[in-house]
């Protein structure tokens, strides 16, 4: 095989269904963080989940390399995928009524609340900014799922809308409306908050 980043993803998939390995761990290592960090915010920053559901995405996509035909590009193609991986298992969480305590977000390793206004994103070490945090990350784990992957991915992973549409198979339309309600719930949550 040449150089991985000279070759695109469409080509490694063809490589990989050809029985190249080494053209797959190319392409896992271009897509290992927006996958991860996808599925990590959608099931509540659980790592060892995310992790699990990281690889379940990756398993399908080897799977599929044979069947694969580049009609859309490959991002959206993988991140439908990996959609698809994250509700299947939020759906089979739910069905086993397990109770979560969501872990508060580590300042220190995690300060994404860009999205919002600026007088949020400029934090301070102190305890009300923790308590904020809390509140964020709780009112981003309690989103309806369809809001939540839209936001988080425009908001972290900058896709635009026409990719998250066709990720989630909905309309653009449909896309800014979810991302408008989700960054609203989140402001809403953050002014209650700041009342209290």
């Amino acid at each position: 095989m040449t150089e991985g980043s000279a070759i695109n993803d469409a080509e490694l998939m063809s490589q990989t269904a050809a029985g190249d390995d080494s053209a797959f761990e190319v392409l896992v290592e271009r897509y290992q963080g927006i996958v991860y960090g996808t599925c990590y915010r959608m099931l509540g920053s659980y790592h060892a989940e995310a992790q699990d559901v990281a690889q379940m995405v990756f398993v399908r996509v080897y799977k599929a390399a044979g069947s694969y035909r580049p009609a859309a590009q490959y991002k959206t193609w993988l991140m439908t995928i990996t959609r698809n991986c994250v509700f299947t298992h939020l759906k089979k969480m739910k069905r086993m009524h397990e109770k979560r305590v969501y872990p508060v977000v580590d300042e220190e390793t995690d300060q994404e609340v860009d999205y919002l206004d600026d007088s949020i994103t400029t934090a301070t070490e102190n305890l009300q900014e923790k308590e904020l945090m809390q509140v964020l990350q709780r009112a981003i784990e309690q989103l309806p799922e369809q809001q939540r992957m839209a936001l988080i991915l425009r908001q972290y992973e900058q896709m635009d809308y026409e990719q998250i549409a066709r990720t989630l198979k909905t309309s653009v339309a449909s896309v800014k409306s979810l991302i408008f309600r989700a960054r609203d719930t989140l402001r809403s949550a953050v002014k209650a908050h700041k009342k209290n």
